[in-house]
């Protein structure tokens, strides 16, 4: 499996992190872009970027606009923007493909790919929930980060790697990165 992880300039880098450690463990081929502001916050979050890029196969800067991934005749089996900041959201949103980032999205869409959009805001107000719903009715799935807690989470990374396994299910990928409800 082939897939774009993109990290934007929300808060919640550790997000990013745990589904990278998931996919690396699953062994599906990461193609990942991060943003300027993306960079800024992994910085004060998790201490700079290069734990991030050693867990891609291939990591782009958001103005190659030419690679291989903004093209919809190139395959991918999906995308995954995590963190997605509500201006990356605004954007896919409302059609603006101006960066590697929402120009790879905006061709998941096209070409009816999955497309996974794991916004990390709070709280969040109508011009975000009607972006969010635009953006379902043109087939991305909204997983927003909202950790369960059925699964009795003992660690941070326990309600971390909770997210990771729901991206991995909308990829189809089987996992057990959680407790699922009733096999506990």
């Amino acid at each position: 499996m082939k897939i774009i992880v993109a990290i934007t300039g929300a808060s919640g880098i550790a997000y990013s992190l745990s589904f990278l450690k998931a996919a690396e463990k699953h062994g599906i081929e990461v193609f990942l872009i991060i943003t300027d502001s993306a960079k800024k916050v992994a910085n004060h979050e998790i201490g700079g970027i290069s734990e991030l890029t050693k867990l891609a196969n291939r990591v782009y800067h958001p103005d190659e606009l030419s690679a291989e991934i903004s093209s919809g005749s190139y395959p991918i089996d999906g995308m995954v923007i995590i963190p997605a900041s509500m201006k990356t959201v605004a954007a896919l949103a409302n059609g603006f493909a101006d960066n590697l980032v929402t120009r790879a999205a905006d061709v998941q869409l096209k070409e009816r790919r999955t497309l996974i959009v794991v916004p990390r805001e709070t709280p969040l107000h109508a011009v975000h929930l009607e972006n969010m719903a635009k953006l379902s009715n043109l087939g991305a799935i909204i997983l927003p980060a909202m950790p369960g807690f059925y699964h009795m989470p003992k660690t941070i990374d326990d309600l971390l790697d909770f997210i990771s396994g729901k991206i991995m299910d909308q990829l189809k990928v089987d996992n057990k990165l959680f407790t699922r409800w009733g096999s506990a």
